[in-house]
C-alpha cells in the first residue's frame, strides 16, 4: 500500500509509477535548487512507487504518495517534487493526462528530472523559465545504418589496448551520415551490446558479423559527461530515436455503423511471447482509413500499455469506450528491430502535439515511418448501435498447428 498523501484536492486520477536510482546536483542559488535526475527502472511486476497529481492551489505535476520502503523512496524522490522532464522532454507546460500517458508508455525505464517544491514555487515567483534550468539535449542517439557498396560509412578509431574509447569518424553523405550519426560522436553500443570493454580487434570482428545492417548508440562528449557526472549509465533506453526508420504509430478510430472494421488476433510475436495483432482490415472502414495495416502489433490501448494482458483483457480495453479508441501499434519490421536490441518500442513513442494533449490529424506515411491518423465517424442510422454490437463478437479458432487462437471482430 501507499502512504496517504497530504490533504489536497486531486483533479486527475493519480498515476502509480515504479523506480530505481538518482543523484543530486549542487545548489542553483537565489533560493532555487537545481533539478535532480532519476533513472527509474523496474520489472513488469513492480511499481515505480509514487503517484503523479494535479492539485488545486499547487502548480505543476506533483509527486505524491511515495510508497514506504519502495524503490522511489529509497532512491530519494521527495513528496511535493515537481516533474519537469520525462526522457529528456520538458513537460511542465503539458496537459496532465498527456504527461501521465508519456510516463506509462515509457515501459520499464524512464528518466525523470524533478525540482523540489519550494524551489519550483520560488522559480515561478521569479518568473524564471524552468526549461532553461535543464540541458538542451541530454539524450544519446540510436541510429540504424544500412551498408551500401562503399560500406557502412563510418570508422571507429579506438586505440588498441584502450577499451571503451571509441570516437567515430563520419564521411559526409555516407550511409552513417544519412542514418543520423552526428560528427564528433562516441560509440557506446553496437547492436545492443556495450562496447565499453571492447578492444579495437573485438569491435572490428563485431562489425564484420553484423551483415548489411548495424545499430549504433552514439553520444557527444557533452552528453557522455552529463551522465557520468551524475553516476548514470547511458543506455539505448534513453536514446533519441527520431532517425530510426522504425516508429510506433498512433491510430485514433471512431466507430462507424459497421464497427471499426478490423480483426484482433492473439498470436506468437518475435520476442517469443504472445501478442495481439491486427488482421482482416476492411477496406473503407475506420481502421483502414486510420492507417491500420495487417500484421501491426498492438502495444497500447487508450494510452496504456497492454504488456502482460491476454486477449480477453485487451478486447475489454478496446471496448471500454463505446464509440472510439486510440491504439499504439508497430509494424512487423519495427517489432523485430526493437526486440533485437532488447527494448520496448513504447519507450520511444513521440506524440505530435504533447502540449495541448490532443491528437493532430496527419496523412499516413510510408511503412515504418511516423504516422498519426485521425478518423471521424460518418453518418449513422438508427440501427448503428445494434450493428456495432453485432460486429464485436468474440471468436475462438484453432490454428492449423492445433494451438488455440483468440480472435475478436471489432
Amino acid at each position: 500500500g501507499s502512504a496517504p498523501s497530504p490533504p489536497a484536492p486531486v483533479l486527475t486520477s493519480p498515476l502509480p509509477l515504479q523506480g530505481s536510482r538518482e543523484t543530486r546536483c549542487p545548489s542553483y542559488g537565489e533560493g532555487v535548487g537545481e533539478p535532480r535526475f532519476y533513472l527509474l527502472t523496474k520489472d513488469s511486476t513492480e511499481t515505480f512507487g509514487f503517484c503523479l497529481h494535479e492539485e488545486l492551489g499547487c502548480q505543476g505535476h506533483v509527486i505524491r504518495q511515495i510508497e514506504l520502503g519502495g524503490v522511489a523512496q529509497r532512491r530519494g524522490l521527495q513528496d511535493g517534487d515537481r516533474l519537469l522532464q520525462v526522457n529528456g522532454h520538458f513537460v511542465d507546460h503539458m496537459d496532465h493526462v498527456r504527461v501521465v500517458q508519456k510516463i506509462k508508455a515509457s515501459g520499464n525505464q524512464v528518466l525523470l528530472a524533478v525540482l523540489d517544491g519550494d524551489s519550483y514555487e520560488a522559480a515561478k515567483s521569479l518568473g524564471r523559465d524552468l526549461s532553461q534550468m535543464l540541458p538542451d539535449d541530454i539524450r544519446p542517439r540510436l541510429c540504424h545504418v544500412a551498408r551500401d557498396k562503399s560500406g557502412f560509412g563510418f570508422s571507429v578509431s579506438c586505440p588498441e589496448g584502450k577499451a571503451g574509447s571509441c570516437p567515430v569518424s563520419i564521411p559526409t553523405d555516407g550511409p552513417a551520415d544519412r542514418a543520423g550519426v552526428p560528427p564528433g560522436s562516441w560509440l557506446l553500443e553496437l547492436n545492443g551490446d556495450s562496447v565499453k570493454s571492447y578492444s579495437h580487434t573485438q569491435l572490428s570482428k563485431k562489425l564484420k558479423q553484423s551483415g548489411n545492417k548495424v545499430t549504433l548508440l552514439v553520444a557527444s562528449s557533452a552528453v557522455e559527461e552529463f551522465y557520468r557526472l551524475r553516476g548514470l549509465r547511458v543506455t539505448a533506453a534513453l536514446a533519441d530515436t527520431s532517425w530510426l526508420p522504425f516508429k510506433v504509430r498512433e491510430l485514433h478510430l471512431v466507430k462507424g455503423p459497421a464497427g471499426y472494421g478490423f480483426l484482433l488476433k492473439e498470436d506468437d510475436c518475435s520476442s517469443g511471447g504472445i501478442g495481439q495483432f491486427l488482421w482482416d482490415v476492411d477496406v473503407g472502414l475506420p481502421a483502414e482509413q486510420a492507417g491500420m495495416k495487417e500484421g501491426d502489433r498492438v502495444l497500447a490501448v487508450n494510452g496504456e500499455s497492454i504488456e502482460g494482458l491476454d486477449h480477453e483483457q485487451t478486447v475489454h480495453r478496446i471496448r471500454a469506450h463505446e464509440d472510439q479508441v486510440t491504439l499504439l501499434v508497430i509494424d512487423p519490421a519495427g517489432d523485430e528491430f526493437f526486440h533485437s536490441i532488447g527494448l520496448s518500442p513504447l519507450q520511444f513513442f513521440e506524440d505530435n502535439d504533447p502540449a495541448s494533449g490532443s491528437c493532430t490529424p496527419s496523412l499516413p506515411s510510408r511503412s515504418g515511418s511516423p504516422a498519426l491518423c485521425h478518423v471521424e465517424m460518418g453518418p449513422k442510422g438508427p440501427m448503428s448501435w445494434l450493428m456495432a454490437a453485432a460486429n464485436s463478437i468474440e471468436i475462438i479458432q484453432v490454428t492449423p498447428q492445433g494451438r488455440a487462437c483468440s480472435l475478436a471482430v471489432l
